[in-house]
């Protein structure tokens, strides 16, 4: 494998976590570049693990990953999702009323974080499997070449999604919301319908 195809490569592998970082930056209405390091650093820990995972699983397991991944994937982004979709409905519908509300600022927890880096990065583990079919990988290369393009990528993402997060102000969380959700049914009908 080429640097121009392991470079075109991570940067798909990386879309669905750039995708994710923006509906962070998005959300989070006081953030710190530390934190925007935070997000993209466990991404792209994330995304470098996987294939070293896969590889070393090996493709024994490979239909079984690819069997469900993408239910993982679902259930994940959406509850994630779904959760910000209803918490920003709730504190629009707030405003709206009248009612008092102090400024609400989106806390992302290690939890939640773990959870995004693992449902973004299930595609990786699968490229991992099928590295270890391939002769000519060198999986130390290539995971360096995964992990510092998805960190990068991420981090662009955040630093976007902030911008515009300051512009929609309070229907900020549910756009992210639908980010994640829109990337869980993305995943989930591309390996249903187009075996993706």
């Amino acid at each position: 494998m080429g640097i121009v195809e392991l470079l075109l490569l991570a940067v798909g592998l990386a879309m669905d976590a750039f995708a994710v970082s923006i509906g962070n930056g998005l959300t989070m209405k006081k953030s710190s570049f530390r934190s925007a390091l935070v997000i993209a650093f466990s991404f792209g820990l994330f995304q470098a693990f996987m294939p070293v995972a896969g590889f070393f699983l090996g493709s024994a397991f490979e239909n079984v990953i690819k069997e469900f991944d993408h239910y993982i994937a679902l259930v994940f982004l959406g509850f994630i999702g779904g959760k910000m979709i209803f918490d920003g409905i709730k504190e629009i519908g707030e405003r709206k009323k009248g009612e008092e509300t102090e400024e609400k600022i989106f806390k992302l927890s290690f939890g939640t974080l773990i959870i995004q880096a693992v449902a973004t990065s299930i595609d990786a583990l699968i490229v991992g499997v099928s590295f270890a079919a391939l002769p000519d990988v060198n999986i130390w290369t290539a995971v360096s070449f995964i992990g510092v393009i998805t960190f990068v990528i991420s981090l662009l993402g955040v630093f976007f999604g902030k911008k515009f997060g300051r512009l929609l102000g309070s229907k900020a969380e549910v756009f992210g919301g639908i980010i994640l959700v829109g990337i869980g049914v993305k995943v989930f009908i591309e390996h249903m319908f187009f075996g993706g």
